[in-house]
């Protein structure tokens, strides 16, 4: 069973909304968000990548940066550019891109049901990734960043959904991505109790993004209260910000993968080993974008390629070993270019389906990469399988989009 929790959030000023609201830490680069802050104090870029207040060069790791993200945390607080509501609610968060919406609940999971994998994960996570969003959450006492959670949906909540957004939004704007992000505040107590205890009903929660602030949010959680042994259970530090979307809604796209070098091989070895594990038909200098589970797009020396799996190859029963995404790493990436282990490896990159296959086209035109594939994306019922199964996806296999905004919503630990 599934525990969802109102909380007290911290949020933008009517008004200052779209000025607040930022990527994720994890989107941009240092430089990135230094360029998107430039004549915004209020971007909450300032708490989640808070070395852009310090000067170049400053270790990311470093105790100055999370003291940094404290200290403007507090003066967004201080100076009410974030105002906190006076009592416990639940909120609905919706995101339209491209004529396509998402809405999500946004309220506190439980550290327990992360613990007893009530929330199920599909991926490994980085103990360096890990730290570090240790340390911003416990010396800011917030989680700055929601978590992106699914779930197999139910009618009873859609409609429940479909009561609260009739109403006024708390805010409504578009980002200047094209991306539109809309809060609406869950005033009526009755229909928050009566989606807690929908979400009661559930058996499973699942990660979609963030496994890296979810994992962190609970050892936070978990360190607190080994600080605290008389804790009673419903302190704050319990529990963590997260947005539940419905499974249906939900955008995965391809995640695409560039290597940069042919392990020592010629371009006809490459061939004659890429012919041997797919069906080879060349398409030419026109983009080629997968259509179906099975194809990829291959980029080579100015021509597209489409390759298809040789089926006889696949181990269908394992919901790891079907996706596209083993197939090419198990038969063309470890055993031909070397990449042992995608996620160590310096030879190869992941470039996410948002930046489109001409961003693929670049890397390999412009030689700082020699050949890259394009992948068909995995589906939300493949990851939901495979956390189902206990195993993780290969690295870096799902790209959801839109991605969340920091900043509107905001859960202190402390209160």
């Amino acid at each position: 069973m599934a525990d969802l929790r109102k909380f007290k959030a911290w949020r933008p000023k009517k008004g200052l909304e779209a000025q607040v609201a930022s990527y994720p830490y994890d989107v941009l680069n240092s430089e990135e968000a230094r360029e998107l802050v430039q004549g915004n104090p209020n971007s909450f870029l300032h708490v989640v990548k808070p070395e852009i207040d310090l000067p170049k060069g400053t270790d990311l790791y470093s105790k100055a940066v999370y003291d940094m993200a404290r200290d403007n945390f507090e003066r967004f607080k201080r100076e009410g550019v974030l105002i906190q509501d006076e009592g416990p609610h639940l909120y609905i968060y919706r995101q339209t891109m491209d004529l396509r919406e998402q809405y999500g609940i946004v309220g506190c999971v439980s550290v327990d049901d992360y613990d007893r994998d009530v929330i199920k994960k599909h991926e490994h996570t980085r103990p360096v990734k890990e730290k570090d969003r240790i340390t911003h959450v416990d010396i800011t006492n917030a989680n700055a960043g929601p978590i992106f959670l699914t779930y197999r949906a139910k009618k009873a909540i859609d409609g429940l959904v479909r009561r609260v957004v009739e109403n006024q939004p708390v805010y409504d704007f578009t980002a200047p991505d094209g991306i539109r992000h809309t809060v609406w505040l869950v005033e009526d107590e009755g229909i928050a109790d009566a989606l807690i205890e929908e979400f009661g009903s559930l058996d499973y929660l699942y990660v979609a993004d963030g496994h890296h602030r979810s994992a962190s949010a609970a050892k936070v959680g978990n360190l607190r209260r080994s600080a605290n042994p008389d804790y009673k259970g419903d302190e704050e530090y319990n529990f963590f910000l997260a947005v539940l979307f419905p499974d249906y809604q939900l955008n995965i796209m391809d995640y695409n993968r560039v290597l940069k070098s042919l392990n020592g091989h010629t371009a006809e070895e490459m061939f004659a080993a890429v012919q041997d594990k797919f069906s080879v038909e060349k398409i030419g200098p026109e983009l080629y974008k997968p259509r179906q589970k099975g194809e990829f797009g291959m980029y080579f020396q100015g021509e597209w390629h489409k390759l298809t799996i040789k089926g006889e190859n696949v181990d269908y029963d394992d919901p790891v070993e079907s996706l596209d995404i083993s197939y090419l790493q198990n038969q063309l990436s470890s055993p031909f270019f070397g990449i042992e282990d995608p996620r160590t490896s310096d030879d190869i990159g992941f470039i996410g389906g948002i930046r489109g296959l001409e961003e693929l086209k670049r890397l390999v035109d412009g030689g700082e990469f020699v050949v890259a594939f394009a992948m068909f994306p995995v589906s939300v019922s493949e990851l939901m399988n495979i956390a189902d199964s206990g195993q993780v996806m290969p690295p870096k296999s799902t790209w959801f989009e839109p991605k969340l905004r920091s900043g509107l919503l905001v859960h202190t630990i402390d209160d």
